[in-house]
């Protein structure tokens, strides 16, 4: 399956005021007290900024000793909304010189946002989850703002607060920006102003040229409120980058690829998000059987690491980026020859910008394990970078890509090139040589600017194929390769995630097995010193991120799935959830134990039977186990011989009896799958399913669809 995609984010510039919000895409609420201190990359991993400290959880007074005219709180879960609000208050100090504090919403209280001085400026990035719901760490602060006759600390006013809107999300999904929408008008509501329009980027078209194109007019809307003095600011520095003298670090101290102070030592303790568990790959096979493209089956051990999870829950999967794009980068700065030079790395304003990953380590850790070196290059850091160039032409490229839109898109843009792709390119050396054997063009780029201009590198989630009931020592993972050419005579685009996978299957299985491996990337599967291949076993970081996609309690209720392709991965988990009940039911109560269970019906599609039928042979057992009450309905959009057919179709085929199971039977309605096309026309048809099934039409269906979705009946699991 594809790596589910965030679902939403939204950014909120607030000046003069904040409020409370933190995305995290994960249902399990973090718990403060238990945070890593090394998640912020620094060993020192100070848990608030240091001008906040001593001011507990009132940020006014952390604005005030600080002397700070912003704050930015920020949630992110893959990290995009905190590089959004770093980028904010970069360019904030570049164009003001004006510093700001940089936090972590869930660590302070909002009762004081009247209190917020008028000429201050607080960035908020707000996520929108699931079905326009705030993420965990949003909860707070939504609740707070929505209470009737809200309290602050001098009443119930917000007079004071001028803020400024940029809402991130994905219009794939019915609440677009939802949160950052109900936010903006509760702020609104309450007294306070906005300044300027309110942006929306949208990650379903181009998230970056919304933003681009919504932060200049934001700007001058500051600067014309505020009064701020433009020019104050300049280009500075982020980080201290020192290159250590050999002795000065202990080898065993130097992060070679550990994503946490316990991975470093070796030492016990939770896996999670913040500390990955190094689980071994207990099999991998390739599950399609023909055609073009590759699917994976990973089946990862958790047994002894007290890892646990539940049926429908997403695993996070740490990928590292492949040799070829590592030397690539490490040759275009002139570093392959200091590729194991220890650094060391100080941010020069921590309440602004932290180190993003742990330190000391080295140019090749950076570039292998902590840095998003395979995504598209950004228009905004491909301008930034004209000033290095090692020639004029390279240099008014560069400035031409950063200032024309339609140039970059034609040049860089629609070819997705990476960001060492566009200094290759640019300093006019061939992209179709391979890294290892090219002779590029230097470019003096300090490194401190790699690292402020390159996102960190983030876990791929999957939805778990198997259920704990019958797999509790071991997480399935069923995942389609990424694989693609943006357009004709361009270089493939290979997803990270996927083609990690890929990578660890064909090292285990023996090598690529046909045409469709040849040509993949390569990692460096070994990991830090070793550690992830024990015994010739291979072992990847993950985590498990919990989440609401959960089966009804009592089985007696009827269940309907869609999940055309990889949609299916989760739902082959509640199959095994199922199948694991009626086991013990038969035990207890006999044959006839499933008399009075509800039906469950499961649409799939696929191309053909004898190329991508995932998990053909298990469907058939699952169907005896759970005599009868379990039925397939598999479309085919590419069998010989046979009209086309989708899953649309088969579900309207069986309208009459889904709307019976949703309507008459109090049922369960789930999709999984693609969000862009397949779910919206999925939720169409079942608004006239429903309708009929209600006695009347499309509007009464779409009454019916709401409350389904309201009393989490109608449950979704799409990315886009």
């Amino acid at each position: 399956m594809p790596s589910i995609s965030t679902i939403a984010l939204s950014i909120l510039v607030v000046i003069g005021g904040a409020a409370y919000l933190f995305f995290n895409l994960s249902l399990q609420k973090p718990n403060p007290s238990q945070k890593d201190p090394f998640a912020n990359g620094t060993a020192s991993g100070a848990k608030t900024p240091d001008d906040l400290s001593g001011s507990g959880r009132d940020f006014v007074a952390g604005m005030r000793k600080a002397k700070k005219k912003i704050v930015i709180f920020y949630g992110s879960q893959t990290g995009t909304a905190e590089d959004y609000g770093t980028r904010i208050a970069k360019e904030a100090k570049a164009r003001y010189g004006l510093s700001s504090l940089v936090c972590d919403p869930e660590d302070y209280d909002f009762e004081n946002l009247d209190q917020v001085p008028e000429d201050s400026l607080v960035v908020f990035c707000v996520a929108t989850y699931g079905e326009g719901e705030p993420t965990d760490n949003a909860v707070g602060l939504v609740d707070f703002l929505k209470e009737d006759g809200v309290q602050f600390s001098n009443g119930t006013s917000l007079e004071n607060l001028k803020y400024v809107v940029f809402s991130l999300g994905n219009s794939t999904y019915e609440h677009f920006c939802a949160i950052g929408r109900i936010i903006d008008e509760r702020l609104s509501s309450l007294g306070a102003t906005r300044i300027g329009a309110r942006g929306e980027g949208d990650d379903d078209k181009n998230m970056e040229e919304d933003y681009l194109a919504w932060k200049d007019g934001m700007w001058e809307a500051v600067q014309a409120s505020l009064g701020w003095e433009e020019g104050a600011g300049g280009d500075v520095a982020d980080f201290e980058v020192t290159e250590s003298a050999p002795g000065v670090h202990d080898e065993s101290k130097v992060y070679l690829g550990e994503l946490s102070q316990r991975a470093l030592t070796g030492t016990r303790g939770v896996f999670d998000a913040k500390n990955p568990y190094a689980a071994p790959l207990l099999e991998t096979r390739e599950l399609f059987e023909d055609g073009e493209r590759n699917c994976v089956f990973a089946e990862f051990g958790i047994e002894g690491s007290g890892i646990r999870y539940q049926t429908g829950d997403h695993v996070g999967v740490w990928p590292l980026n492949p040799d070829a794009e590592v030397e690539r980068f490490l040759r275009v700065l002139g570093l392959d020859g200091k590729r194991d030079q220890v650094i060391d790395i100080k941010s020069l304003d921590p309440a602004l910008a932290k180190v993003p990953f742990p330190v000391p380590t080295t140019y090749d850790t950076v570039f292998r394990h902590y840095l998003d070196i395979c995504a598209h290059a950004s228009r905004q850091t491909v301008g930034s970078f004209a000033k290095f160039a090692p020639t004029q032409a390279a240099r008014e490229l560069l400035e031409k890509l950063g200032s024309d839109k339609e140039f970059y898109h034609e040049q860089v843009g629609n070819r997705c090139l990476k960001l060492a792709e566009v200094l290759v390119f640019a300093a006019g050396d061939s992209l179709t040589t391979p890294p290892t054997e090219a002779s590029y063009t230097k470019w003096d780029i300090p490194f401190d600017r790699i690292i402020s201009g390159i996102s960190r590198l983030q876990p791929r989630y999957y939805s778990i194929s198997s259920s704990p009931k019958l797999h509790p020592n071991s997480i399935h993972v069923t995942a389609v390769v990424l694989k693609y050419e943006p357009q004709p005579g361009s270089s493939h685009v290979y997803g990270v995630g996927t083609n990690y996978l890929l990578n660890l299957k064909s090292v285990v299985t023996g090598g690529a097995k046909d045409v469709r491996e040849q040509n993949a990337p390569v990692y460096k599967l070994d990991g830090p010193r070793g550690k992830y291949v024990k015994e010739g076993r291979y072992s990847a970081p993950i985590h498990v991120r919990r989440s609401n996609f959960r089966l009804p309690t009592s089985p007696k209720i009827p269940v309907v799935m869609i999940g055309p392709g990889t949609g299916v991965a989760p739902f082959r988990a509640f199959i095994q959830e199922r199948v694991a009940l009626a086991r013990k039911a038969k035990e207890k109560d006999g044959p006839t134990a499933l008399k009075d269970w509800g039906t469950i019906d499961l649409f799939y599609g696929c191309r053909r039977a004898g190329w991508d039928y995932l998990y053909q042979s298990e469907w058939a057992e699952y169907e005896k186990e759970l005599d009868g009450k379990f039925r397939m309905h598999v479309a085919f959009s590419r069998e010989p011989g046979v009209p086309k057919t989708y899953v649309q179709q088969l579900i309207e085929k069986e309208g009459e009896h889904i709307g019976d199971a949703l309507v008459a039977k109090k049922g369960y309605a789930y999709i999984c799958g693609d969000a862009k096309h397949m779910a919206r026309e999925v939720e169409h048809l079942l608004e006239e399913i429903l309708g009929k099934a209600k006695g009347g039409g499309q509007a009464e269906g779409a009454k019916e669809l709401k409350l389904l979705k309201d009393r989490n009946r109608l449950l979704l699991d799409v990315w886009s």
